[in-house]
């Protein structure tokens, strides 16, 4: 069934450049109908879907997108338009005809969808929010002892989580800047300026790119840090070997040593009156 928005819309905008099909108009905007004609909008109120061309995001993602970034959840299925995946891919294909849809193409209709799932890939915010850095370390026990901190780990521990990554905003209405933690940067969440107060929602597009250089970022210097820890490893086995052979040298060497050395005191052989 097709997707529609309800009344319940405030209007923030999300939707529309989430839609694969440019199916999404601002009320009281006319809407390109498929033959490239202008039609009346179907609603003067709220953000509207062109039935005729929503595809529930079949071929493109495995949810509906506007639903995925909606902070109100109003996008919804429309009970008297119902349809079937042959039907929504069909339109898909119609739509973008210099589009290729495979046999795997993404569907909210398979098993295991309804993540909001990208095409071709995946908006895969768990993964994405929990990289590097983001697991707490856990309190040493009272009493226990605690352990130096190697250079390597105070370097880490100076670095922010993913989630707490500042990112820069600047307000569209007042040109105001503000930072917002990175976790607050996700699809459908009504952020407010602090300065003016207006509300900005981050979209799709804008999360995953977000999440993608943030990811590539700490997942480099991460591998960089486990391959200098390794070399460090490497240096400090083989000083230990090194260090042991010494050790034992020295030891061998000590022994000798006290054995050619009198002690005073130790009783002495009679060598006669002439010696």
């Amino acid at each position: 069934m097709a997707t529609f928005i309800t009344d319940e819309c405030i209007n923030c905008g999300a939707c529309e450049p989430e839609c694969p099909n440019t199916a999404i108009y601002q009320g009281g905007v006319e809407y390109d109908a498929l033959d490239g004609s202008k039609q009346a909008a179907i609603s003067n109120e709220f953000f509207y879907i062109v039935p005729e061309k929503c595809t529930e995001c079949v071929g493109f993602f495995d949810a509906e997108a506007c639903a995925a970034v909606c902070p109100v959840d109003c996008c919804v299925p429309d009970p008297k338009i119902p349809e079937t995946e042959e039907v929504l891919i069909a339109r898909a294909k119609e739509i973008h005809p210099d589009k290729t849809f495979g046999d795997d193409f993404p569907s909210r209709f398979k098993e295991g969808a309804g993540g909001g799932d990208a095409e071709g890939g995946g908006e895969s915010t768990d993964a994405a929010a929990g990289g590097a850095g983001s697991t707490p370390v856990a309190a040493p026990a009272a009493g226990a002892p605690v352990a130096l901190m190697s250079p390597e780990d105070a370097l880490v521990a100076s670095i922010p989580a993913i989630d707490d990554w500042g990112v820069p905003l600047s307000c569209f209405r007042c040109n105001g800047d503000f930072e917002v933690p990175f976790q607050f940067i996700k699809p459908g969440t009504v952020l407010h300026c602090p300065h003016c107060g207006g509300s900005f929602v981050p979209n799709t597009t804008m999360y995953q790119s977000i999440a993608s250089r943030l990811t590539k970022f700490y997942d480099s210097w991460t591998n960089e840090l486990t391959q200098i820890k390794k070399r460090r490893q490497n240096e400090l086995d083989e000083f230990e070997v090194k260090l042991r052979d010494g050790l034992d040298g020295l030891k061998q060497e000590v022994a000798r040593l006290d054995d050619s050395a009198e002690l005073a005191g130790a009783p002495q052989r009679n060598r006669g009156f002439f010696g």
